[in-house]
């Protein structure tokens, strides 16, 4: 046997005078060895494997995997920039009111003298909500139009002007709470897109909104259910058992995830 066939620190003089069962053994254990550093590395492969450098899902990835973001901040605030025409929603007429909330100041805010008078020109804030009762035949349902008027009144022994206050119960927006329920329930139980809420509140419930209402509707929801949220997310994990599923899609240019958590009381979904 040449000196190149020989294992690594062993000498001709020396193979040559070992018997051939050592010798034989000898070249199993190097075949051995050889097979289990070649695994070794595949093995190796297979762990540094994550969901962003193969196929796997990332719900296989270990909790330890650094998260990569690829998206480049723009160094602009979020929401409409400098240039955009906003689009703000009509009051109704008078005629279309159910209900007029007058907000106005009974003392001057300078001196505290008593004010008197009608503002003729108020500050007016509308909220539609609470849809008409349902009956076996179905009416045609009417929003009630809300109308609160904010005040603002001329002291007669001071001149100032001071303004009422908003209630604290009146809704930010156009719509009341009711009106939010419906829309986060059409969306996030029924799955309907967002054109079609618009649809289905202005053709079944005669409340119209805006297309870009939805999303704000749906934000709006969110976030009086994050606590909720945040507590059924807790609840899964501490659970000893849990049924768990996930389905994928892509997202401009990315992967994406719906997770689902199942259990006997609770059912949690993370996207």
């Amino acid at each position: 046997m040449d000196d190149e066939q020989l294992p690594d620190g062993i000498s001709s003089e020396d193979w040559t005078a070992s018997p051939v069962s050592v010798r034989e053994l000898i070249f199993s254990l190097l075949t051995t060895a050889e097979q289990l550093s070649q695994r070794i590395v595949e093995l190796e492969e297979q762990v540094n494997k994550t969901s962003h450098n193969s196929s796997k899902p990332p719900s296989s990835d270990p909790p330890n995997k650094p998260v990569r973001s690829n998206h480049v901040p723009s160094g602009r605030k979020v929401g409409g920039q400098p240039g955009h025409v906003g689009y703000g929603r009509s009051l109704k007429p008078p005629d279309e009111v159910h209900r007029i909330v007058d907000m106005k100041p009974l003392s001057c805010g300078e001196c505290g003298q008593l004010l008197l008078g009608e503002d003729p020109q108020p500050a007016r804030h509308q909220v539609s909500d609470r849809f008409g009762r349902l009956t076996r035949a179905l009416p045609r349902v009417v929003p009630e139009v809300i109308e609160y008027r904010r005040h603002s009144l001329v002291c007669l022994a001071w001149g100032a002007k001071t303004r009422g206050q908003w209630p604290e119960e009146m809704p930010s927006g156009s719509f009341g709470p009711r009106v939010h329920a419906t829309g986060g329930y059409l969306t996030g139980r029924i799955g309907i897109s967002q054109r079609d809420v618009q649809e289905v509140m202005e053709m079944l419930l005669g409340t119209d909104m805006s297309l870009g209402s939805v999303p704000a509707i749906e934000r709006s929801v969110s976030c009086a259910l994050a606590e909720s949220v945040g507590a059924a997310q807790t609840y899964v994990q501490h659970l000893p058992v849990t049924n768990v599923d996930e389905t994928g899609w892509r997202e401009c240019g990315q992967r994406t995830w719906l997770w689902i958590s199942a259990a006997k009381l609770v059912t949690s979904f993370l996207l």
